[in-house]
């Protein structure tokens, strides 16, 4: 539940990007999104298209680019995805840390029509 004021407000930075351009149409929202962010995708398109209606952002895609979490190695700083079980990197054998990778969530793109 907690994507709706998120939705409401991608749609309101859409439409203002789209305004700023002197488009007509907001094409697509391009979101990156990590699977440690706490929001969900699918919930997102969801309310994009329900909420979107009647605005610069009726019909646009959403598009989620996922990032999955990483730790890193504190002997050699490698970077991995875990394992499940397991913290070893795979490089040295050493023990991964958990990052902020993984937990963004951002706009990345907005394409527009005019």
């Amino acid at each position: 539940m907690h994507e709706y004021p998120i939705t409401q407000q991608i749609i309101k930075i859409a439409e203002n990007h789209a305004r700023e351009a002197g488009a007509e149409k907001v094409k697509a929202v391009n979101l990156v999104v990590g699977d440690y962010s706490g929001f969900i995708g699918d919930s997102i398109q969801m309310y994009f298209d329900i909420i979107s209606e009647g605005t610069l952002c009726e019909g646009a895609d959403v598009r989620v680019k996922r990032v999955k979490p990483k730790l890193r190695c504190e002997s050699c700083g490698t970077y991995f995805e875990r394992k499940l079980f397991s913290f070893e990197c795979p490089a040295c054998g050493g023990e991964g840390r958990p990052t902020e990778i993984g937990k963004e969530f951002y706009i990345d793109s907005i394409e527009v029509e005019k």
